[in-house]
């Protein structure tokens, strides 16, 4: 049975909540991220005796959702979505990373790879909440790499 805090971090799963994001070149801080996934299509092939084959095909983009707070004179997210111009936006290179506790140590990272915005949707608006605005930017990307550390 782990005992001391070394044993116990290195004999259970890594907590969710302590993450670091960066943005091209800056750190922006986010509450949520998901569909970090990579995938592949499947092909089908079937010979001429009647066997049927399946294996693995082309990796799918990365379809990413990050979602953070509203605050006061914050605009960058909308910037970057607005630069859309002529099918024209700047591609920017996405590294999410799970740190220790104290937030110093990066344990995991996954590196997207020429992300894009599709979509930045804003807070829904109630007058009878008392909840923080968040904004949710969905991206596109070519690729999700992981890195241990």
């Amino acid at each position: 049975m782990a005992t001391t805090a070394d044993q116990i971090s290195a004999s259970y799963p890594i907590p969710t909540y302590r993450f670091v994001v960066s943005l091209g070149s800056e750190n922006i801080p986010f509450n949520n991220v998901s569909g970090l996934n990579i995938t592949h299509d499947t092909i089908e092939y079937r010979d001429g005796t009647g066997n049927w084959f399946k294996m693995p095909g082309q990796r799918q983009a990365v379809t990413l959702t990050l979602r953070k707070g509203v605050f006061p004179g914050d605009s960058e997210l909308y910037d970057w979505i607005n630069s859309i111009s002529l099918n024209k936006v700047e591609k920017k290179d996405i590294t999410i990373s799970l740190t220790d506790d104290a937030g110093t140590t990066l344990l995991i990272t996954w590196n997207v790879s020429n992300a894009f915005p599709t979509s930045l949707t804003s807070p829904s608006l109630d007058a009878t909440s008392n909840e923080a605005a968040v904004q949710e930017l969905t991206l596109m990307a070519d690729r999700v790499t992981i890195q241990t550390h």
